[in-house]
């Protein structure tokens, strides 16, 4: 019973850093090595002084239903966290995590929500941004779409999860 514990914990944690990872960081779409636009900005690499030049990406019909959808997977996520951990010391014996899995569940599927719309709809928020949509998908929206089976699992597992002593 610890090791599937301690198991479901790191396969929480490693999610939720995924979520985090693919809702912050700026490579969702990408032109070339010096040229990215993620959920937030549209960034540039400067090679005079080594830095990236961000700019704040127009917002948009499209861009502000997929930022708020993947804020509130990440939300969902920690939110799932925090209801596992006080389920772990409240719930009497032989119980399930339904409120755990529950909020899994919405996780995978806002999750799911913006990376549809991303994938549906990544030439009108580009083009809006002012954008050639020539390129390809970056490493954060490849993230964001493994999150999704992988929150619909840790829902299933959190729902059949039984607390033991």
């Amino acid at each position: 019973m610890v090791f599937l514990l301690i198991s479901v914990t790191l396969l929480h944690l490693v999610i939720l850093t995924m979520l985090f990872i693919a809702t912050m960081e700026k490579s969702w779409w990408m032109w070339d090595d010096v040229h990215n636009s993620d959920l937030w900005y549209n960034c540039m690499f400067d090679n005079s002084t080594e830095a990236w030049l961000c700019a704040s990406a127009k917002d948009n019909e499209w861009l502000v239903p997929m930022q708020a959808l993947m804020v509130l997977a990440v939300l969902f996520s920690c939110l799932s966290f925090m209801a596992f951990l006080v389920q772990l010391f409240v719930l009497s014996e032989g119980r399930l995590f339904y409120l755990t899995g529950l909020c899994q569940f919405c996780a995978a599927l806002t999750d799911f929500a913006a990376c549809l719309i991303y994938t549906l709809r990544h030439r009108n928020i580009l083009q809006d941004s002012g954008e050639e949509p020539a390129g390809h998908y970056g490493y954060c929206f490849i993230l964001a779409w493994v999150c999704v089976p992988l929150l619909l699992a840790s829902g299933v597992m959190y729902v059949h999860l039984r607390k033991k002593e």
